[in-house]
């Protein structure tokens, strides 16, 4: 194989880490997104106050977009430095790498959803959606990290 095509398929597992997660980022925010959007309706429809805290919530899975960028950055750095050949290492890392934050991303926007919902009909517990929110997000933070210590 040779060595352009070799360091090309490394850069890949960088390229393949962001997009995977903003795909995922893209599916849970617009799950989250429109549980936040029938949450207002309800609290329009009812003359209740219709809270903007649902943003909030709506917009949690956008951070694996900015874990999958650092994820590239680093990928495409070791890649720089390392022999051509080691490039099923990068390409293994962004990809698995990636999906983990797919899936992180997709159902934190489930969870968020919920969180919505409850939040939207009751206007209590919002800390407690957060923290859920922050749970999913912990398994985006260990894929992060995970891939960096494998590379």
């Amino acid at each position: 194989m040779e060595v352009e095509l070799m360091k090309s398929l490394a850069a890949a597992g960088g390229y393949a880490a962001i997009g995977l997660a903003a795909i995922g980022s893209s599916l849970g925010t617009g799950i989250a997104g429109s549980a936040a959007i029938g949450a207002w309706k309800k609290c329009y429809q009812q003359d209740k106050p219709a809270s903007f805290l649902l943003l909030a919530m709506a917009g949690a899975p956008l951070s694996q977009t900015i874990y999958g960028l650092l994820m590239m950055i680093f990928i495409k750095g070791k890649a720089a430095e390392a022999a051509a050949t080691s490039w099923p290492l990068y390409l293994s890392v962004g990809v698995f790498g990636g999906l983990a934050l797919m899936i992180s991303a997709l159902y934190q926007g489930k969870a968020a959803a919920g969180g919505c919902n409850a939040f939207g009909e009751t206007n209590q517990g919002f800390a407690n959606y957060l923290m859920i929110l922050g749970v999913v997000e912990t398994c985006a933070i260990f894929a992060l990290v995970f891939s960096l210590l494998a590379m």
